[in-house]
């Protein structure tokens, strides 16, 4: 018989509206100032499951994910205080957002991993794991 821990995965999805500009010849047309709604998939890794049968708790994961965007909501990342002296591509958004939740989750949490995507339109998407210690 084959002995194994199954790794579970719990997503959770959003979206935040932006505006930023890429100020750098690299961007091309994007270094003038434009809007993105950027889809935000948010997923949360467990090495097997918790006592209650789940990698975490659906409701509380879609809340902290809604905590993590509010701030970047409707906001000019231009403008916006951690994002300045950076270009706000999609994939230091979703950096900022991973890091960001992972420094919300609750003590105990027993996850081993949270991986930010951000879809910026159906056919590009930046993706960002941040490897996490179970046992804090």
């Amino acid at each position: 018989m084959i002995e194994y821990t199954p790794v579970f995965t719990l997503t959770v999805d959003d979206h935040v509206m932006i505006a930023h500009s890429l100020q750098d010849e690299f961007f091309g047309p994007a270094q003038q100032l434009h809007g993105a709604t950027l889809a935000i998939h948010a997923s949360f890794e467990r090495q097997g499951l918790d006592e209650h049968g789940v990698v975490m708790d659906i409701g509380l994961a879609s809340e902290l994910l809604a905590q993590v965007l509010q701030p970047l909501r409707y906001r000019n990342l231009d403008e916006h205080p951690d994002f300045v002296n950076k270009l706000s591509t999609t994939e230091v958004v979703v950096q900022h957002v991973a890091l960001r939740l992972a420094e919300a989750l609750p003590q105990g949490h027993g996850l081993r991993a949270v991986e930010v995507e951000a879809e910026e339109h159906p056919r590009a998407r930046a993706r960002v794991r941040i490897e996490l210690d179970p046992q804090r």
